[in-house]
């Protein structure tokens, strides 16, 4: 029992170091011999500033020796959509309800809609938190995944976040314990991991609309390992405090299978004043006037200048 236990502490401790080191699988293009950063992107650049893993189909995947679990250790880029919902006529995550919005009541819709005109402040990854549950899922930063047969590790880039998923469907820590990356407890169904999350602290959003959550979040996710190179993903989530029924999220992880890829340690600025979302006028805290420069004063005379720019006597 203690040499069990021990192996499963070194396989998550060095999972941990794997996550806060810079390690092969990278959200940036390595520099280029010699010179300037390789313009990141996917195949052809199309991707934008973050790398997503290329759709290229894989072969039958591996499973670990012990267990015969499919084997999703590897680095991965979510291929959800970015919005949770359909901003103009681009279907977001959700896929049930048909319509693709979020089924809020309508006192839960009011206070989402006050959040969004009068207190954009309170979005979380303007402040570096960690992102919760769902939203890792479809974040455009990519993430790694170690596993061990009683354990599966995500290592998200984004803040330093990392879920640790037992499956051996063990209880919930108690109800009292609020964090926010969640208490996550998983088991097979066949080749199937489902992840049940709950804990939650109700802080974080579910993107920068202002679609809030509370912390009687309960989400159920599943991972099923298509081939090689991608994971069907889905979720239902869960709160009765602010929906009229669960609604579900889908799509699938594209493996990086590039040598060069690589996590990168993540910094974050608060506040994310360069963002155009996080502005005054969309509820942002009004930004201090810039100081003025003082006054340039003539040149100085030939006696040299004295004081404040002025000439000398």
């Amino acid at each position: 029992m203690k040499k069990t236990f021990l192996s499963t502490f070194v396989a998550l401790a060095a999972a941990a170091v794997l996550f806060f080191a810079p390690v092969p699988g990278s959200g940036q293009a390595p520099p280029a011999k010699g010179g300037a950063p390789k313009a990141p992107g996917g195949p052809n650049g199309k991707d934008g500033p973050y790398y997503q893993a290329p759709e290229v189909a894989g072969g039958p995947f591996k499973r670990l020796k012990q267990g015969g679990k499919p084997d999703m250790t590897g680095f991965w880029t979510p291929r959800l959509n970015r919005s949770i919902f359909e901003i103009q006529g681009k279907q977001g995550s959700i896929v049930d309800p048909p319509d693709g919005m979020l089924p809020y009541t309508p006192a839960a819709l009011a206070k989402k809609n006050d959040l969004k005109k009068n207190h954009m402040f309170d979005e979380t990854e303007a402040h570096c938190f960690q992102s919760g549950v769902p939203h890792t899922a479809y974040q455009q930063f990519g993430y790694q995944i170690q596993q061990t047969p009683q354990y599966v590790a995500f290592m998200p880039e984004y803040a330093h976040s990392y879920r640790v998923i037992p499956t051996d469907n063990r209880k919930h820590i108690p109800g009292d314990i609020k964090l926010f990356m969640g208490d996550g407890v998983g088991h097979w169904e066949g080749d199937t991991l489902v992840v049940e999350t709950t804990n939650q602290n109700g802080v974080v959003w579910l993107d920068m609309e202002a679609n809030f959550t509370t912390d009687q979040i309960h989400v159920v996710e599943r991972l099923t390992m298509k081939d090689l190179n991608r994971i069907d993903y889905e979720a239902v989530i869960t709160d009765p405090s602010i929906y009229t029924r669960p609604f579900k999220i889908a799509g699938n992880l594209g493996r990086h299978d590039d040598p060069n890829y690589e996590l990168m340690e993540f910094a974050c600025h608060e506040g994310n004043i360069d963002l155009d979302h996080y502005t005054e006028g969309e509820g942002g805290r009004a930004k201090a006037a810039p100081s003025a420069a003082p006054a340039a004063g003539p040149a100085p005379g030939p006696g040299g200048g004295k004081g404040k720019g002025k000439q000398g006597n």
